[in-house]
């Protein structure tokens, strides 16, 4: 892109509204929320396509991002 990652960081936070990394962040986990929603996959599979290779990791982050751990949200679905 030609600029240095302070200048992309602060041009994409101008126009997202979160930095770059938050941002990607939030992304993985809202597509962990849908698929935990809407399959059956286990939770190290899940963990693994959003791209986290530990489950505790991903556990953590789920938490902290929805504020509830990713089994107990999926409980409240019933997938296909």
């Amino acid at each position: 892109m030609g600029v240095s990652r302070a200048t992309l960081s602060r041009r994409f936070t101008h126009l997202v509204g979160e930095p770059p990394l938050a941002y990607l962040t939030r992304w993985r986990l809202e597509l962990a929320g849908r698929r935990l929603r809407d399959t059956a996959d286990a939770l190290p599979a899940v963990a693994r396509s959003v791209g986290y290779t530990s489950v505790s990791a991903f556990s953590r982050a789920f938490t902290r991002q929805w504020g509830t751990p990713p089994s107990r949200h999926r409980t409240g679905h019933h997938p296909p």
